[in-house]
This record gives structure tokens, sequence and C-alpha cells, in this order.
């Protein structure tokens, strides 16, 4: 009998349900880079907080230049200087001037400013050659933000930019979600350390350097970095440690099918003890998805509810099934108000053949013609092709690292062929 397969939209919701947002805390702002946002920042600012110039000149008014030419200078009186970080407000006869910094306050007489350069730079009477439109290099007060507009959105990240965002809008401190703590588990007896020599039947442990820059680029934290092999009393010991530990969730690869030495379906399923493996406090399914690489799935919690996400273990499978799965349930984690990855439509540079009854996640690259090449043609697509010379095989690691993102071709699709349009997920490096 053919065993029910998932789609991975139901896969991908289920991984949803076992996981809630952590806790919110508040952290100074220079503390929060690369967290989530867990509450809406209003600026208590007008940003610009005053009138500023957006440029080194002088403050003029506009009347008084109105007739100036390179031909025909007009001339003024320099009464002082305004540099920035100045609380001067010096007042600006006819026929005067103050000389201006870029981002000193603009005098309140003032109506212009004057760059330095249709100027002859005169310290103490200077020639305008140009005359300035209204308001020229003026930045007004709340052009850019209001007091009380709206700079952040609960849910985003905080990068650098946005960082600067808050502290420009008056904040110094925000209400974060902390990264989830992540224990990582590579199981099999045939890993060994890279760089060990092998012997017949050992392969270097790449999984668990995979699982741990992975869950690093989706904000989390590897607290908790082990190995262990096809012994299941040898993985509840760990995973004991790892709750012992406290961690938000648990990650692990390899032993989530059906062999007599899948050591994760026989420690945590039902079937797996009643067969020898040693009993654990565990809530976990295992799941045939419809997508290759990465059928077989594992997912539920241990102990108090901690959430275990269990990956099929050869690497093409784990960062497949890491991207579909387990990304989006750290983001949920975190608060992140988007969790999937925006899609682009590419085409295909090359064809491939698709399994049958199964959605396909192929890794690719991208082909990106130069503008003028593209223009040249006339064609600016995308254009990807398969990262790996062997399509999708889950066991194709060394081409992983070529890897842009992923095409995802629907299950009812047996062949890419050249030019089809592909639903891509990009992958920034």
């Amino acid at each position: 009998m053919t065993a029910h397969l998932d789609t991975i939209e139901a896969h991908q919701q289920r991984a949803l349900t076992i996981v809630t947002p952590l806790a919110p805390v508040r952290l100074p702002l220079r503390d929060a880079l690369g967290l989530v946002l867990a509450e809406t920042l209003e600026s208590r600012l007008d940003i610009p907080v005053f009138d500023n110039s957006a440029m080194d000149g002088y403050a003029v008014h506009r009347d008084d230049v109105l007739q100036a030419t390179p031909a025909a200078p007009v001339t003024l009186r320099v009464t002082g200087d305004i540099p920035a970080g100045s609380a001067l407000d010096p007042g600006i006869d006819s026929g005067e001037t103050v000389r201006i910094m870029t981002g000193a306050p603009i005098p309140s007489d003032a109506d212009a400013v004057v760059q330095l350069e249709h100027t002859d730079g005169g310290v103490d009477v200077v020639a305008v050659s140009t005359a300035p439109w209204p308001a020229a290099h003026i930045r007004r007060r709340g052009e850019d933000v209001a007091a009380g507009d709206t700079v952040l959105e609960a849910g985003v990240r905080l990068t650098a930019y946005r960082v600067a965002a808050a502290a420009a809008a008056g904040h110094n401190s925000v209400l974060v979600r902390p990264a989830p703590r992540i224990a990582v588990i590579a199981t099999g007896s045939e890993l060994r350390e890279p760089g060990d020599s092998l012997e017949r039947g050992q392969i270097p442990d790449s999984n668990s350097f995979l699982m741990a820059g992975l869950v690093a680029e989706a904000g989390a934290l590897a607290v908790r970095i082990a190995h262990v092999g096809d012994e299941p009393s040898e993985l509840a010991a760990e995973l004991q440690s790892c709750l012992d530990l406290g961690v938000d969730a648990v990650l692990l690869s390899g032993g989530v099918s059906v062999g007599a030495y899948d050591v994760v379906k026989n420690t945590l399923s039902a079937s797996g003890s009643a067969s020898g493996g040693t009993p654990l406090e565990a809530t976990v399914g295992f799941h045939q998805v419809a997508m290759q690489p990465g059928k077989p799935q594992g997912l539920g919690t241990i102990g108090d509810g901690t959430p275990v996400f269990a990956l099929p273990g050869n690497p093409v499978s784990v960062a497949v099934s890491f991207e579909m799965f387990v990304r989006p349930a750290l983001l949920s984690m975190q608060g992140a108000s988007e969790v999937h990855r925006r899609r682009v439509t590419a085409f295909a540079a090359t064809g491939w053949t698709c399994p049958p009854d199964r959605a396909q996640v192929m890794p690719i690259v991208f082909e990106r013609a130069g503008a003028e090449q593209a223009e040249a043609s006339g064609d600016p697509a995308i254009r990807v092709r398969p990262a790996t010379h062997g399509g999708s095989g889950s066991h194709l690691a060394g081409g992983l690292g070529r890897a842009e993102g992923y095409a995802v071709v629907p299950a009812d699709v047996d062949e890419v062929r050249v030019g089809d349009a592909l639903s891509v997920m990009e992958v920034p490096s």
C-alpha cells in the first residue's frame, strides 16, 4: 500500500503549530541589532528636528540676491558663522548674510541658502554669483517624519538601517524577541570530524556545520552542537542534556526513515520505543512529504513541550528541509511578520527531469546577463540552472556550496524544459 504523502504546505503549517513566539524583552538599542522588533515604533521627534542647511554656504534673504549672475555678482556683508550643533539664531538684515555649515539650524531671518560653490567664499564680504530658488538647500523640520508617525512596524528584523531609524526617532531602547536557543544534533555512526582520517564506510560530518550555520542565518543561536551514533540510549541522553540546558528547540539530522538503525525514529516514536528504543517523554510524529529531496520528516515535542525538528540525513535534504520547514518556524518564534522567503519568477537555462508525484526543490544558481548584454538581446529575464551536476539528489553535498536559491517545481510537472517559468526563492549570500 502506498503511504500517504503530505504536501509541503501542510507540513509547513504543522511545523508552525509546534512553536510560539518567545517572550519579548526590552534591550538598549545598541544591543538589539539583528533581533526582531516586538513593538511598533512611533517617532518621538520631527525628522529633521529643526529647519537646517543641506549645504555648506551662506544663509540669505533671497530677495537680496535675486539679480545675482556670474557676470554681475551681488555682494553681502558676512556677520557671523553657524556651525553644525550651534544654538545661535542671529538676525540678518538686508544686505547681510551668515556663513552656515551643513546640518546647522537655519536662522529665523533667512529663507534660502546659497551653496559655497556659487560664491567666492568670502569671509567678511562674499560675492554671490547665482540666485537661489525659493527655500534653496533648506531641509524643513519634519519633512522626512513627523512626530507620531510610525517609523518601524513590529515583526521586522533590526538591521543597521532600522536601528539608525529608531535612534533618529528618539528611541534608546526597544522591545524585541530574543534569539531562540537551539540544540543541533547530527546523528549517524558513520560521521567523523572533518579532517580526520576515514575508514571504509565513514564520512565527514558536514551536517552539524550546515545546521548550526543555517540556525545562525535564521537569527537563532546554536547553543549546543553534538554528534551521536546510532544507539538510542546515547541519543536519549543527549536530548535530556538539551532539555536540562533549557533550549528553545532541538534540530536533528538523520535517522528519520524506516531503516533498522534509524536512531531518531527508534528513540522518539512510540513504535521505536516498543522495538528497543530508550523511552523519552516525547510526542513526535514521523511523516512522508511529497517533496524531493526531504521526503521523510519528523516533528513534535519532547519534555515539557520543547519543539523537535527531525530532518533526513543527507546534506541537500537537510538544507532543503530546513529552508522549507525549520526556518519559517524559527522566524515565527522570533515574532517575524514574514516567515517565508519571497519568490521571484525565473526561467530555466537548462532542462531536467522531476520525480513523479512529488514537488521538487532544486538548488539553483543564477545566470545574470550583464546590463549591456541584456539590452542588446532584448531579454532581461532571470535565468537559473541546477547548482549540482546531478540535479536535486539528496546526497549531492559538494555542489550545495554553489547554490544561490531554490526552484520549487510543482508535483504535477514531470520535466522542466529550457525556458520554462519557475518559482524561485533567492537565498542571500
